[in-house]
């Protein structure tokens, strides 16, 4: 681990399986499913670039359709599509085309988020530090179908040099001053 700090320019936010059947299930999925929308929204607003997986969508179906929306919505007049990357590997970083995407991204810093904490968050944090990159976990913008099982994953990801935050954290990291033309429109959404 190099970085301690976020810098908008070398920030990718890596968003792992966020899907329909998959977030009912998520201990309090509400608060997350509303920090990662929050999430998303100020890092589009920031042009940080973001990265979707979904684990094996015919059976655990698309993205949730409130962080689709987050995805896709237009910002300053133009609107945006996502490609979700499909995996079954429970690590993004053993898909070779998110290894692909991820590189041709040419940043070092991967914010995540996603689910299940201990899972599939959890090997492609350990993943990612192992291939080089700095590492920061959004803990309010990850979950686990229980609340000790998303612990294990988040304290396990600390341990590995993973930086944890929170959502609200990283967009004001991102932003750095309230001179920002962003600054404004950011602090309407974490309200």
């Amino acid at each position: 681990m190099n970085k301690i700090n976020m810098r908008r320019e070398d920030a990718i936010v890596v968003l792992i399986d966020a899907q329909e059947r998959l977030m009912p299930s998520m201990s309090d999925g509400a608060a997350m499913e509303a920090a990662v929308v929050k999430l998303v929204k100020g890092c589009r607003l920031m042009g940080v670039p973001i990265l979707v997986t979904q684990h094996y969508t015919k059976g655990l179906g698309p993205t949730i359709t409130a962080v689709a929306e987050a995805l896709t919505a237009p910002v300053d007049g133009n609107a945006a599509s996502f490609s979700p990357i499909e995996k079954t590997a429970f690590s993004a970083m053993k898909e070779p085309a998110f290894v692909k995407a991820l590189g041709e991204t040419n940043r070092t810093t991967v914010i995540l988020a996603g689910v299940e904490a201990h899972v599939c968050v959890l090997q492609t944090a350990l993943h990612l530090v192992e291939a080089g990159y700095d590492v920061f976990a959004v803990l309010d913008c990850m979950s686990s179908r229980t609340i000790a099982d998303k612990e294990f994953g988040q304290i396990r990801m600390a341990q590995s040099g993973v930086i944890v935050t929170g959502c609200e954290t990283a967009l004001f990291e991102l932003l750095e001053d309230a001179k920002d033309p962003c600054f404004k429109r950011i602090s309407a959404i974490v309200k």
